[in-house]
C-alpha cells in the first residue's frame, strides 16, 4: 500500500486558523454586501462536517471492499512515483467534475449533495457543510481503479481536491489575475456555483481546475452578485433534517406519483423534474397547440 499522508488531518489547523481570520476580518471590516457569518448557520455547518467524518468512516468499509476487488482483478498497475502523482491528481479532478455534475442533475444524487448548498451564507465554514450520505460518489472513480490506480492513491487525490476547495468558500477574496481565473477554480467561480439565480444554476463544477467547465460548456463568470442558498430554502438548523430533507421530499413525491414513469422521474430525473401531460387515449388525435 502506498505510504501517502492524510492531507485532511494535516490541514485541520489551517482550517481553524483561516476560519478565525475570516471571522475577525468581518468584525474589523464589515461588508454590508457580503453574507458574512451567522452563529446558528456556522454551528450547523460545523456539525455537518463532524457528522460527515463519522459517516464517511462507515461508508468506507463497503467502498474499500469494492475498490480492492476491482484493483485485484485488473492486471494494470500505476506506480506511486513523483511524476505519476500529478497525473493521478489530474485524472481524479476530471472524474470529480463528472461526479459533481452528476450530483446536480440526478435527483437521488442531488439529495446527497444538496446539503453542501443549503446555507444562505458563503464563508469558510460552508466548506465544512458536508453530506452524511457520500456513498453515492464512489462509482465515478472506478475507471481509475480499473486502470491500475491503487485505492489509497484515489483517497489521497480526493483529499487533496477537498482541501484545495476549502479556501474558495469565501467572499473576502475578489477575482484573481486572469491566468489564475482561467485555469483554476477560484472563490469567484465557486460563488457562482453556490448561487441560486437562474443564470448561475448548475455551473462551475470543477474541483481544482475550472478548465473542465470551459471544455464541457458549464462555465459562467461572476457578474451579478450571487444570492446563496437553494431555490427553495429550508428553514432549519437541525443537522439531521439538513442531511435528509431531500430524501424525505423524494419519498413524498414517489408516494404521490400515479405511474412508474413518474416514480422513476422523481428519483432519477433532475431536481426540478415534473411529469408532462398524460398521453391522449388511443385512437384520438391531440388538439393542436393554440
Amino acid at each position: 500500500m502506498p505510504n501517502l499522508p492524510d492531507v485532511v488531518l494535516w490541514s485541520i489547523p489551517a482550517f481553524v486558523l483561516l476560519t478565525v481570520v475570516e471571522m475577525v476580518s468581518y468584525r474589523l471590516h464589515p461588508d454590508e454586501d457580503a453574507a458574512g457569518y451567522e452563529t446558528k448557520d456556522a454551528a450547523t455547518s460545523l456539525g455537518m462536517g463532524v457528522g460527515s467524518l463519522a459517516f464517511d468512516f462507515l461508508w468506507k468499509i463497503p467502498i474499500v471492499a469494492i475498490y480492492t476487488a476491482v484493483y485485484e482483478l485488473t492486471p494494470l498497475r500505476v506506480p506511486v512515483l513523483w511524476w505519476t502523482i500529478p497525473l493521478m491528481l489530474l485524472a481524479q479532478d476530471f472524474f470529480y467534475y463528472w461526479q459533481h455534475r452528476g450530483h446536480h442533475v440526478i435527483r437521488i444524487l442531488w439529495a446527497c449533495h444538496v446539503v453542501h448548498h443549503s446555507s444562505r451564507k458563503f464563508n469558510l465554514t460552508t466548506a465544512l457543510r458536508q453530506p452524511w450520505t457520500s456513498l453515492t460518489s464512489w462509482p465515478f472513480y472506478l475507471p481509475m481503479i480499473a486502470l491500475g490506480v491503487h485505492p489509497a492513491a484515489i483517497a489521497f487525490c480526493y483529499s487533496v481536491n477537498l482541501v484545495y476547495q476549502f479556501w474558495i468558500h469565501t467572499e473576502r477574496i475578489g477575482k484573481l489575475p486572469r491566468p489564475f481565473e482561467y485555469v483554476l477554480n477560484t472563490p469567484s467561480h465557486h460563488r457562482v456555483h453556490h448561487a441560486s439565480q437562474g443564470g448561475y444554476l448548475d455551473r462551475n463544477f470543477g474541483g481544482i481546475l475550472i478548465i473542465w467547465d470551459r471544455m464541457f460548456g458549464s462555465w459562467v463568470g461572476e457578474t451579478d452578485k450571487p444570492v446563496f442558498g437553494l431555490t427553495k430554502n429550508i428553514e432549519t438548523y437541525n443537522p439531521l433534517r439538513v442531511a435528509t430533507h431531500e430524501y424525505a421530499a423524494i419519498a413524498r413525491d414517489v408516494r404521490a406519483a400515479t405511474s412508474w414513469r413518474e416514480r422513476a422521474g422523481r428519483v432519477f430525473g433532475g431536481p426540478g423534474w415534473q411529469p408532462g401531460p398524460p398521453p391522449p387515449p388511443k385512437g384520438t388525435t391531440p388538439e393542436p397547440a393554440a
